[in-house]
């Protein structure tokens, strides 16, 4: 809107230069040449007054001219430079204040994820975290940040080095609990993955490696979780070929008009009300209407569980259904 408006008085200032300058010629019949009409509009309209370069006091009909348009055009002028400069302090103002604001909802942040990087990627990232029901703050790099905007999924930002220590903490990865690496060079990310863990134990790291040969580095860094892009991709590729119907299935269910529909986990904690119980017992699906798609004890994973099978804590059950009631049943049995 600052933008457009600015835009407006710069051409309102290049019209006030082109008609006094084409009314000079016009007044003096095209006999002067179009850089004195121009100078004289120039000086005019600007009161530096070095002297006439066209003979006004010859033409009543120039000097009536002149008059005008030093009155009217001036006017403008100088109206239009003052309406910038205050756009401009109030743009910084603006922007200073909202940096402030941002930072003490940061501040008041806990259990967050922090997204440092992400280029292309960041704003579908981002947004699928917070439609997931996660609170998020992204590093970029100054000029990188997205820009603030009132739409359903406002982001939490911070400008400056994502390698840099000052910005982690800024970010609140010590309340943090976990943190989605996807720096452009892997040498960047992996030293944000170890900065990140040595500031965070409990932290959950998630890192994004373009090259597969240094991937046990990240892991040696304290990386959970290393994701390849080239291979997602390729297997995406592979899977719209052979099962496309299954892959058209899976992105209609993230554009659901049911809602935010989404395969989530529900971990079964000693305090739940799960465990000791039986899957059939628990009414999931009748309840809260969420299908169960497998569970997951240490490192077996069940697909498909009977409806006999004993729940006990340590397991996490993987489901699939509208993300917010996903989300109540988390906080009522974890």
């Amino acid at each position: 809107m600052i933008q457009k408006r600015i835009t407006t008085f710069l051409l309102g200032i290049l019209l006030v230069v082109a008609i006094g300058t084409f009314g000079y010629f016009l007044i003096f019949h095209g006999q002067e040449r179009w850089i004195d009409c121009l100078y004289m509009t120039v000086i005019s309209i600007t009161s530096v007054g070095y002297g006439e370069i066209l003979d006004v006091s010859s033409s009543i009909a120039a000097q009536i001219f002149t008059m005008g348009l030093i009155t009217f055009g001036m006017g403008f002028i100088l109206y239009a430079i003052s309406s910038i400069t205050a756009f401009l302090i109030e743009g910084e103002l603006s922007g200073v204040r909202r940096r402030r604001r941002m930072n003490r909802e940061i501040n008041r942040l806990t259990g967050h994820i922090i997204l440092v990087g992400g280029g292309e990627t960041r704003r579908a990232l981002a947004h699928e975290l917070i439609t997931c029901g996660e609170q998020v703050v992204v590093i970029e790099q100054e000029g990188e940040a997205p820009a603030p905007n009132s739409s359903a999924h406002p982001f939490l930002y911070i400008e400056g080095d994502p390698t840099d220590d000052v910005n982690l903490e800024k970010a609140g990865i010590g309340r943090a609990k976990g943190v989605v690496i996807a720096l452009p060079q892997d040498k960047d990310s992996l030293y944000v993955t170890m900065t990140a863990r040595m500031m965070n134990k409990n932290l959950r790291i998630v890192a994004q490696v373009s090259d597969p040969k240094i991937a046990p580095k990240f892991t040696m860094a304290g990386a959970d979780s290393i994701v390849s892009p080239n291979t997602i991709g390729a297997l995406r590729m592979a899977s719209e070929m052979v099962r496309p119907t299954a892959v058209d299935f899976l992105d209609q269910m993230l554009r659901s008009e049911q809602g935010p529909l989404r395969i989530h986990e529900l971990p079964i904690t000693p305090d739940s009300p799960m465990d000791g119980r039986r899957l059939s017992e628990t009414d999931l699906r009748r309840e809260h209407d969420l299908l169960v798609l497998g569970l997951k004890d240490k490192e077996a994973i069940l697909f498909n569980p009977d409806a006999d099978t004993l729940l006990t804590s340590g397991m996490t059950l993987v489901v699939m259904g509208n993300i917010d009631e996903i989300k109540r049943l988390q906080a009522r049995v974890s």
